[in-house]
């Protein structure tokens, strides 16, 4: 008896191709794995901020150049405002951590910080 030739189109790209009969009837039938879907991850907690460092101010007579306060917390370069005639007779300057440099303030954080020399010289204020 004579083999029955069958086309098996099963091949992987390459195209079909002519195989006797019993061939594709011996062929283990292909395993079908359970398909696994990962769970949904959880949204991380964010972090708390870190806290913000104090600010430090270098005050800096603009006539003389003297540095009036060196590395001075926010009372302190208060304070020294307090004995300045006029805003624009010191040049204000802060710290900034990130870049490790003195950053000069513009001169309406400058008046910022001259309203608050006002208010903290008053005894109650609020």
């Amino acid at each position: 008896m004579g083999r029955v030739w069958v086309l098996d189109t099963e091949t992987k790209g390459t195209g079909a191709e002519m195989v006797p009969l019993e061939k594709l009837r011996k062929r283990p039938a292909p395993r079908v794995e359970p398909l696994f879907v990962a769970p949904k991850r959880k949204p991380r907690e964010p972090k708390p901020p870190e806290p913000r460092p104090s600010l430090r101010f270098r005050i800096v007579d603009v006539m003389t150049r003297a540095v009036l306060a060196d590395d001075a917390g926010t009372r302190e370069a208060l304070s020294v405002l307090n004995g300045v005639r006029s805003i624009v007779d010191v040049h204000v300057f802060l710290w900034q951590p990130k870049a490790r440099k003195w950053r000069r303030l513009t001169l309406e954080e400058q008046r910022t910080l001259w309203e608050r020399r006002a208010q903290a010289r008053e005894p109650n204020a609020d």
